[in-house]
């Protein structure tokens, strides 16, 4: 699906944000697949998805029957908005839904979230293309600078710190019974898969995003279900990994070209008569 960033249409059909006086949240009305969303509109103001996609265990090949299809996106708020007594920043600068499932964060949240290295909304700018179902020209040039937002002590502490997180949070929460344990081999999925896209992040420089081998994946997350403690050797693996690997991404991220990205895309969300003195 290809939108242009600021017309307000996609694939020939508008989708600017419709008013909702007195709203406290943003309500976007966005036709993605024949299916209506909302991420955002407040007091007429318009928002644009800048890039949005398949995630999640969908994208990862780890999907199984019962998976829910995840999506994520970026949208651009208008300039002027923040501006005012409710600017959208923080947790205003995100909206989730579900039925489908689907998170949105403003373009500056996002900016910030992958610079710290979060591992969930950075796997947005590695997709593979057929997963992608908005790409505007800003998404496009988002993707392209995703090599940016990268540096090697932020990815080792996002990837195998979030991977960690989740094994104490099984150890925490032990063996459950069967009706759990669909929810623990999952975890256990995907603290196996962190930990091998953060080390192949952190010494290529590129994020795969599709696994190899799915099984290994699936009987991993079996056996952390039954044992929680089956996932320390994996940790510890890793971290030695990890040590006496050389990353190839430099100590610190290319900010600056985040930065004019992010001041392009607050330049095109003017409004057209504060736009128009700019020039």
């Amino acid at each position: 699906m290809r939108c242009s960033p600021a017309a307000g249409r996609v694939d020939g059909k508008d989708f600017a944000a419709v008013a909702v006086p007195h709203a406290l949240t943003w309500a976007l009305f966005l036709l993605l697949d024949g299916r209506y969303i909302r991420p955002f509109a407040r007091r007429g103001h318009r928002v644009n998805l800048l890039l949005c996609g398949i995630v999640g265990s969908t994208a990862y090949g780890l999907a199984g029957v019962e998976s829910d299809v995840d999506r994520l996106g970026v949208f651009a708020a208008p300039t002027v908005a923040f501006h005012g007594l409710h600017p959208p920043v923080g947790r205003a600068a995100t909206v989730v839904r579900h039925e489908p499932d689907a998170t949105f964060h403003e373009a500056g949240k996002f900016a910030a979230l992958c610079l710290a290295g979060n591992p969930t909304v950075t796997e947005l700018m590695w997709l593979p293309d057929e997963l992608y179902e908005t790409r505007t020209e800003f998404g496009d040039d988002l993707i392209g600078i995703r090599g940016a937002f990268l540096s090697a002590k932020r990815c080792r502490e996002a990837y195998f710190g979030y991977a960690t997180s989740q094994f104490h949070r099984l150890l925490a929460t032990g063996q459950f019974q069967s009706k759990m344990r669909k929810r623990q081999s999952k975890h256990g999925r995907h603290l196996l898969r962190l930990l091998d896209q953060g080390y192949e992040l952190y010494t290529t420089g590129s994020l795969p995003i599709r696994v190899d081998d799915p099984q290994r994946y699936v009987e991993f997350g079996e056996r952390v279900a039954a044992d929680p403690e089956a996932a320390r050797p994996a940790l510890a693996e890793a971290e030695a990994r990890f040590d006496a690997a050389r990353s190839v991404l430099p100590d610190r991220p290319d900010e600056a070209t985040v930065e004019r990205w992010l001041l392009r895309v607050r330049a095109a969300f003017l409004p057209p008569e504060v736009a128009g003195g700019l020039r």
